[in-house]
């Protein structure tokens, strides 16, 4: 006999009746890391039976909100209350039993376990003796919960061999076994085709009309207009607009989204002698499920960027041609010489070199020196009949931190002590002690501060003008307009187009990369 006042009980999944008020409202939310604001004096609300989107470039704060919402993060000011009471979620289990779920863009399950036990982890029907899990109860609430959804999905399947589309199902099961009142869905379609995004967005609409709230996150323009009744758009950290969704066409939300005005003017400089071989030449590489196709080539003293929305497939693009996720197909070609796919080491000795995105994880080694991190790619320049000269690696480092600007009281500091942007300066200057042809770099100013980003632009420029090809990767417009001779879009994978001279613009760039739209000048 199935007890309809459990949690998990299909009947009880009602959200609430009550939607005189918000379900949840945000009043002057903030939240920084490092001492950097991130998010700045957020007010929002989200009522019962709406879909609410929120949207915004990468770094506008949109990943950081969700998070205070559903637990993972406290806000640092501000304060939020749920159905008029102030609440302060100490973790993602306490939001959950609030009825705030969250479906995150990369999904956690736990794929050794059945599609029922998933819905129910850390609910479990008991059968009376503390401990021991109704199994039976279980199975019985989930097939109806996945009935209630449409959904033929066995409960009793493995979770491992079901695809993204069936995982994102079950996820929804979830929160509706956990009551949830606020269902909050990060980019839900980025690995979907387009009749399960179809299928999916069916679901939701569903969803609406019953009364639960939905915070959708996406890039895409199509989808929110087949879903929102209202769009808030964050920029900097800051809320630029919340409007009903008739009320924005697609222009003004690109334009509220990306800002009117890029601060920093581009960089002009003279014109470079014309050459006849490109420095980098890239040609069809593809990457199985990430890369389709690219093509592309970045001549000596050239800064080409690239731009495109995450998972557009620009982390993938830089590791493939480093040799770090060697390509299924294509050809990658350093001064005309041909670089294998398969190795980092024949990449690094073919003249390339990569600045990865995450330095404290891909770029240093924590535990380590300044000066051990510092002259890591040129041990060969400080050893002596193949035994290591600390005098010479002293030397070594001493110039590196000269040349190179690095605020550090010693040498033998650990290097985890310095700030974000003297990390990143370790990081450049290792990688350049190579002395590569073509340089590789994958959000070069991520997590600094404006001077010391002020400096690296400069040491950009510098690496340019000694005839350097650089190819950067970047999620800040304003950074790839200042700095880059041409910018190539990717889109899902593929390349969206390339823009020069005055056609870089931040609303052309946002055009080429959101999905399902071709490009249409402004």
């Amino acid at each position: 006999m199935h007890n309809p006042g459990h949690p998990g009980h299909p009947q009880a999944l009602s959200p609430p009746a009550n939607i005189s008020r918000p379900f949840l409202a945000a009043r002057d939310v903030g939240k920084s890391f490092g001492g950097v604001p991130v998010l700045t004096g957020i007010n929002l609300e989200i009522q019962p039976g709406q879909i609410h989107a929120l949207m915004g470039e990468n770094g506008a704060g949109k990943s950081t909100l969700m998070k205070i919402f559903s637990g993972l993060l406290t806000s640092d000011t501000g304060r939020l209350r749920l159905r008029g009471d102030e609440v302060r979620f100490r973790n993602p289990h306490d939001a959950l039993r609030q009825g705030i779920a969250m479906i995150h863009q990369e999904l956690l399950p736990f794929p050794a376990l059945s599609v029922a036990e998933n819905i129910f982890m850390g609910q479990e029907p008991t059968c009376g003796l503390p401990g021991w899990i109704d199994r039976r109860r279980q199975l019985a609430d989930a097939r109806e919960l996945l009935n209630r959804l449409g959904s033929t999905i066995p409960a009793n399947a493995p979770m491992g061999r079901l695809g993204v589309a069936e995982m994102q199902l079950v996820e929804i099961a979830k929160a509706l076994a956990h009551r949830a009142g606020l269902l909050i869905m990060d980019e839900p379609t980025s690995a979907l085709s387009q009749r399960e995004v179809d299928t999916l967005l069916r679901l939701v609409r569903d969803l609406q009309q019953s009364g639960v709230a939905i915070l959708y996150v996406s890039h895409k323009l199509e989808e929110v207009r087949r879903l929102a009744t209202t769009i808030t758009v964050l920029r900097d950290g800051g809320l630029v607009r919340t409007a009903p969704a008739a009320g924005l066409d697609d222009r003004e939300l690109i334009r509220l989204m990306v800002g009117r005005e890029i601060t920093q003017e581009r960089w002009r400089r003279p014109a470079r002698p014309a050459t006849t071989q490109p420095a980098l030449r890239v040609q069809n590489l593809s990457l199985p499920g990430r890369l389709r196709d690219i093509s592309l080539t970045v001549a000596p003293g050239e800064i080409v960027g690239l731009a495109g929305l995450m998972g557009a497939g620009r982390t993938e693009l830089l590791n493939s041609l480093a040799g770090l996720e060697p390509a299924s197909t294509g050809e990658v070609r350093v001064n005309g010489v041909r670089v294998p796919p398969h190795c980092p080491a024949q990449a690094i000795a073919n003249g390339l070199a990569l600045v990865t995105e995450d330095r404290k994880r891909s770029g240093l080694v924590l535990p380590l020196s300044v000066r051990e991190n510092l002259t890591l790619n040129g041990l060969s320049r400080c050893c002596t009949h193949g035994w290591l000269d600390r005098s010479q690696e002293n030397r070594l480092a001493d110039e590196q931190i000269r040349t190179f600007g690095i605020k550090t009281p010693s040498r033998e500091l650990g290097v985890e002590k310095l700030s974000g942007g003297n990390q990143q300066k370790v990081v450049l200057a290792k990688a350049l002690l190579t002395e590569p042809a073509v340089v590789l770099l994958d959000e070069p100013t991520r997590g600094i501060d404006v001077g010391a980003k002020a400096e690296i632009y400069a040491l950009i420029r510098r690496l340019a003008e000694a005839g350097k090809s650089l190819l950067l990767a970047s999620s800040e417009m304003p950074e790839l307009l200042h700095l880059c001779d041409r910018i190539l879009v990717l889109r899902q994978g593929e390349l969206a187009g390339e823009l020069r001279g005055d056609q870089a613009t931040a609303e052309a760039i946002m055009r080429l990369a959101m999905p399902g739209k071709p490009y249409q000048p402004i």
